[in-house]
């Protein structure tokens, strides 16, 4: 059986930012998740998703937020390109890993590939967000509605894996 991480990230005191967590709150109510899958809601730390993934995935789908020019709501599938932590320069690797306890998710997969803990096969689901300044400011309507979008293309993405798996 696959095994995967869905990760859902963001700070739920910014508004939009907090579209990650919604996900991961929303999957975790569900009961229809395939055996393997496993919901995180990592907020905005690092070490402890890096710390999940030492358990050993075979995928790893993050939920966030994502500025792409968009509109506020758009659903993005992406499967980012994680820079090999052993073709940076010391000083550039050292900023990048300098504090992963309050970090981008881009920051923790660079940890996590350096540490050896990366699945192979990484997506992000993100959503375009209306607005993350407001500190207390809840999600936007648009990126309320967004969540449902995201949960199908994130059921979609375990059900692709899954048949990936099999054949």
């Amino acid at each position: 059986m696959i095994r995967i991480l869905i990760a859902g990230v963001g700070n739920v005191l910014r508004g939009d930012d907090g579209f990650g967590v919604e996900v991961a709150q929303a999957l975790g109510r569900r009961n229809n998740l395939p055996h393997g899958v496993t919901v995180f809601e990592g907020g905005i730390a690092g070490i402890p998703l890096v710390q999940e993934l030492m358990d050993g995935y075979d995928a790893l789908i993050v939920a966030d937020a994502v500025e792409r020019g968009g509109a506020p709501g758009t659903i993005y599938l992406i499967e980012p390109d994680i820079i090999d932590p052993a073709t940076m320069a010391p000083a550039a690797l050292h900023a990048t890993l300098a504090d992963a306890h309050y970090t981008e998710p881009s920051q923790v997969l660079v940890l996590a590939k350096a540490l050896g803990v990366l699945p192979p096969r990484v997506y992000v689901v993100g959503c375009q967000p209306a607005g993350y300044d407001e500190l207390g400011a809840e999600l936007s309507d648009e990126v309320r509605a967004a969540v449902g979008v995201a949960l199908n293309r994130i059921e979609a993405l375990i059900d692709t894996l899954n048949l990936q798996r099999i054949t």
